[in-house]
């Protein structure tokens, strides 16, 4: 029988789901420092099984500045383009933030004016290990970038990226840093994917792209700044399927892991995926889900600023040695460690299986910290946990209310190995009445990857004014190129094709983005509800435009939440002092908290009268 097997790497376990045709199971392994020997190690499968991943390997590079010596050649006069950026301040008002350095280093930034043996002469000594060629209007005809690129490839004999290729986008600066940014991922995921790819036995292997569809392996380090938020975009993807079969229009996910959290709002089962976001303060303008990631996860660490005041992350014990409850050495007090000292976890709970809670570890990890704000173990335990609930509350917010979005009208899917012990609380904060964990909760993003579609991205910039008729035209173009682009990724036809456009009122210097047909009428509509919803207002007699267009080619995905087998419990409810293991809860059953229900893989905390539900997929339903 063949299996789907999908593999999330977390900074601190990698979650493996296989699915083998008759039942879906779910485990988690600690996350080793090389990351491609820990999948490898953990997945058992044969050439005919599918394998499904979601990697931290391009985040991880991007974060810790480990990626590629890059080098970039642009139209003369416009080297220094990268650095200068749109002119704006991460903070206005805080003159000791400042934007983060540039990937391509001063003496590595050519102009070309026409001279390719200036280029050459220039870029021989350097030694990059990629190069960027990114001239101003290739946007608009890329034929002369593409020239200039082939003719480097030659003379260098080195690998080179086109921007008209990554992002054939108009504005030049974000086509020009999403480009670099991509090269400077392009070694470290390559040499990931080529290390995983030797060791792994399937011949059909996948990746998790931003946009929550997947890509094959040898596809993916020509586009590596599209696998970003390769692990995040999974559990989007996951929770959208959940919220869609339950009948819940709109849902908010929270996924909240070892080393982070991140959340997202989803309308309608669809993912709303956008092309501009940031990573790490720098622009990455690919097609990715609307997510947002702050540094708060089960082992974020518990520290005092120079103020004496209370922070929370971003920094991270990981995997090792992880909290100090893990007993593997760790010293610094965590969140983990937090709720252990606040009994929201059992002594003798076997964290992903596999670890085992030392309380009296956990406990002298978190006094440290309380003699050093002058209150008791148990008030510091509090603390901590009301800090990191406050940073959790504000990221949602930021997916919800700054998006002129109502989170009372949503529901809160919480899932990931800590996201059971913060939902109601946080649901609470938002005045939401209604919480979903799903099944298999501690594995939910890598369950996700089973669940995503293949996909394949066109674009183009047409900057039309409504009414232009060169709007069907230019779509008709555009979706068969996406047409193309899947048959040659997959060697099938796509089962749809979905079409976006970037429209503003005339004069408005940046646009939404909208799904569309191609009718202005349709256009006009669909622009100004999304305007009115954002900013509260239209403009009934200006003119739309469109600024560019984009086709997605969709295939089937390997599984639908309805293709996946119920999971039985085993014999009957079994709860002891308000601790009720989560295999044994059948459809039907209801309790009432304060409780705290416990699995392998995660625990979900109910406050005093929140009331539990399980549901026929075993999903839980918290109402608040």
């Amino acid at each position: 029988m063949t299996q789907v097997i999908g593999v999330d790497v977390g900074g601190t376990f990698t979650d493996v789901v296989v699915y083998d045709g008759n039942a879906v199971t779910g485990r988690k392994v600690p996350t080793t420092h090389d990351q491609s020997e820990g999948v490898a190690g953990a997945v058992a499968g044969g050439s005919e099984d599918v394998f499904l991943h979601g990697t931290t390997a391009a985040t991880n590079a991007l974060l810790q500045e480990q990626g590629a010596k890059v080098a970039l050649v642009t139209d003369a006069g416009f080297e220094d383009l990268i650095e200068i950026a749109r002119q704006d301040r991460p903070s206005l008002y805080d003159s000791s933030i400042d934007r983060p350095r540039a990937l391509v280093e001063r003496a590595l930034r050519v102009g070309y004016a026409g001279d390719i043996g200036a280029v050459r002469a220039a870029l021989e000594p350097s030694a990059a290990e990629i190069v960027v060629v990114g001239l101003i209007e290739s946007y608009l005809d890329p034929s002369r970038e593409a020239d200039l690129a082939t003719q480097l490839r030659r003379a260098l004999d080195v690998e080179v990226l086109e921007s008209a290729v990554v992002s054939p986008e108009f504005r030049e600066y974000e086509r020009l840093a999403t480009t670099v940014l991509s090269a400077y991922l392009t070694p470290s995921v390559s040499r990931y994917l080529s290390s995983l790819d030797a060791r792994l036995p399937m011949e059909r292997r996948l990746v998790m792209t931003s946009s929550g569809g997947l890509a094959p392996f040898s596809d993916a380090p020509e586009v590596a700044g599209r696998l970003v938020l390769s692990g995040p975009a999974a559990g989007a993807v996951a929770a959208a399927a959940l919220g869609e079969h339950h009948g819940f229009d709109s849902v908010i996910s929270f996924d909240m892991g070892g080393t982070s959290t991140d959340v997202c709002r989803i309308t309608g089962g669809v993912l709303a995926v956008g092309s501009g976001h940031e990573v790490g303060s720098r622009v990455n303008r690919v097609p990715a889900v609307p997510i947002r990631t702050i540094g708060a996860g089960g082992g974020s660490i518990a520290w005092l600023d120079t103020g004496g005041a209370l922070r929370v992350g971003p920094r991270s014990a990981g995997a090792e040695p992880g909290p100090a409850c893990y007993g593997r050495g760790g010293t610094k007090p965590t969140v983990t460690d937090a709720h252990l000292v606040a009994g929201h976890l059992p002594a003798d709970l076997a964290l992903g299986g596999t670890v085992s809670l030392d309380p009296e570890a956990g406990e002298a990890a978190l006094a440290v910290l309380a003699e050093a704000v002058s209150l008791p173990v148990e008030a510091t335990a509090t603390g901590i946990l009301e800090v990191v609930d406050s940073n959790m509350e504000h990221a949602l917010r930021s997916v919800s209310v700054e998006e002129g979005a109502d989170p009372r009208d949503s529901v809160l899917v919480a899932f990931g190995g800590a996201g059971g012990l913060h939902a109601t609380s946080l649901a609470r904060r938002l005045g939401m009445g209604r919480v979903l964990i799903p099944p298999m909760s501690g594995v939910f993003s890598a369950l996700g990857l089973l669940l995503a579609s293949p996909r394949a991205d066109a674009a183009r910039t047409v900057m039309m004014d409504e009414g232009d008729s060169r709007l069907e035209e230019a779509v008709a173009g555009l979706v068969s190129g996406a047409r193309d682009r899947f048959r040659n990724l997959y060697g099938d036809e796509p089962d749809t094709v979905g079409l976006a456009a970037d429209c503003r009122y005339r004069g408005q210097s940046h646009e939404l983005e909208i799904a569309v047909e191609p009718r202005w009428p349709i256009v006009r509509e669909r622009f100004e509800a999304l305007h009115h919803q954002r900013f509260g207002f239209t403009r009934p007699g200006e003119p739309v435009e469109v600024v560019n267009l984009r086709a997605t080619a969709e295939g089937r995905s390997p599984l639908t939440w309805a293709d996946l087998p119920a999971l039985e419990p085993g014999g009957k409810p079994t709860g002891d002092n308000g601790v009720w293991q989560r295999e044994t809860l059948p459809p039907g059953f209801s309790l009432t908290g304060p409780a705290l229900v416990v699995e392998t893989n995660s625990a979900v905390l109910l406050g005093e009268g929140e009331r539990l539900a399980v549901l026929d997929d075993a999903t839980l339903e918290v109402t608040l």
